[in-house]
C-alpha cells in the first residue's frame, strides 16, 4: 500500500525548466548564460476557524518562502467566510506547487476540478496544520492528503494510520480526531532516505505545538516521513500512538507534502515557537521544492534542532 509506481510524466517544473533551457540555447549570442526559473509557488489562503488564525500563519509561510531564492511567491487570499465563491476560481496550472493555508467554506465545483487536475497532472501540493480539517465532502481532496480530521468526519470516514511494529498501519478502531494540549515534542524520522528527511536528525524537538492525532480517511498512496507520540499517562487526550506528523501522499502524477505542524491562533504574535522552529521551516522549504521538482536541493542548516534541545529562528 506504501509503495509507489514508477511513471515517466513530466511534471510542470521541467517542462518550464526544458524550455528556458531551450532559450537560452537559442539566445546564447546575445547573452553569456540564461539563469533558471524559480519554483512558482501559489500560497493559497484566506480563511480558518475561530481557534487558527490564518492571517498570521500565512504571513510567516509566505516569510519563509519567499526568504528562499530558489521559489517565487504569489498568495492568494480567498473570499471571507460566508461571502460569494462563483468566482474564485485559481489559475493552479500557472504554478508549479500549490500550498495551502486554508480552513473554511467549501469551493465552487469549478474550483475543485482544477485543483485535481492539476495535482493528478502532476502539479505539487502542500497541505499545512489546519488545512486537513478542511473540505470533508471532497472525495478528491482527502485523498490528496491522505488522513484529515474535523469537520465531519468520524469513525466512519476510513481508516486511522499509525507507526508501530517499526512500519506505517491502518487502524479502524473507534475513535476520531483529537489533539493534546499544545506543548514540545519528539519527532522522530521515520523515512530517513527520502530527499524531505534526507540528513535530518533521527530524532528532534519540536516547540509549543499540537499532536494531530487520530486522524482518518482514504489513507491511500501515503508514506509516513515523521511521527510524533502524545504520552497518554502525561497530556489529556494523548493516544500513545505515534501519529503522523509528516507525510508523503501521491496523487495521480502529482506529489503531496501534509504536514500537521504550524498552530497558530489569534492570541499569537510573529513569535510564534511552532512557525519559527527551524524544524518546522525546513521540512516546509524542502516539502515544497520536493512536491513541485520531486528533489531536494538544499541542505540542513547548521541550527537545526537537537534531540534535547528546540531551535527556533528569531528572524
Amino acid at each position: 500500500m506504501f509503495m509507489h509506481p514508477i511513471n515517466f510524466r513530466i511534471p510542470h517544473f521541467v517542462k518550464r525548466l526544458s524550455l528556458a533551457l531551450l532559450a537560452g540555447i537559442v539566445l546564447c549570442s546575445c547573452s553569456q548564460e540564461s539563469s533558471a526559473p524559480k519554483i512558482k509557488v501559489m500560497l493559497l489562503t484566506g480563511q480558518s476557524s475561530k481557534y487558527h488564525n490564518w492571517e498570521l500563519s500565512s504571513l510567516l509561510l509566505e516569510k519563509r518562502l519567499s526568504a528562499l531564492d530558489l521559489f517565487e511567491v504569489t498568495k492568494v487570499v480567498s473570499p471571507a467566510q460566508g461571502e460569494d465563491f462563483s468566482g474564485f476560481n485559481p489559475e493552479f496550472a500557472s504554478y508549479d506547487v500549490v500550498v495551502l493555508d486554508y480552513e473554511g467554506d467549501s469551493w465552487p465545483e469549478s474550483a475543485q476540478k482544477g485543483l485535481e487536475a492539476f495535482v493528478g497532472g502532476g502539479g505539487g501540493l502542500v497541505s499545512v496544520h489546519a488545512t486537513d480539517n478542511s473540505f470533508a465532502d471532497w472525495p478528491a481532496f482527502n485523498e490528496m492528503i491522505g488522513v484529515g480530521g474535523w469537520g465531519g468526519r468520524g469513525d466512519d470516514f476510513g481508516p486511522k494510520i499509525h507507526w508501530f511494529d517499526g512500519k506505517a498501519q491502518l487502524l479502524n478502531t473507534p475513535g476520531s480526531a483529537m489533539h493534546p494540549p499544545k506543548h514540545d515534542f519528539e519527532i522522530v524520522t521515520r523515512a530517513p532516505e527520502h530527499p524531505i528527511m534526507k540528513g535530518l536528525p533521527a530524532r528532534w524537538l519540536h516547540p509549543n505545538d499540537e499532536i494531530y492525532s487520530r486522524l482518518r480517511g482514504p489513507a491511500k498512496n501515503v508514506t509516513i516521513l515523521a511521527t510524533a507520540k502524545a504520552d497518554k499517562a502525561k497530556l489529556d487526550k494523548g493516544t500513545d500512538n505515534h501519529e503522523p506528523m509528516l507525510m508523503d501522499i501521491r496523487y495521480g502524477d502529482g506529489r503531496v507534502f501534509h504536514t500537521t505542524l504550524g498552530h497558530c491562533n489569534t492570541k499569537d504574535d510573529e513569535r510564534v515557537p511552532s512557525l519559527n522552529c527551524v524544524g518546522f521551516i525546513t521540512t516546509l522549504l524542502r516539502g515544497t521544492e520536493w512536491a513541485a521538482t520531486g528533489k531536494v536541493t538544499q541542505a540542513v542548516p547548521h541550527d537545526f534542532p537537537a534531540a534535547e534541545a528546540v531551535s527556533i529562528r528569531e528572524q
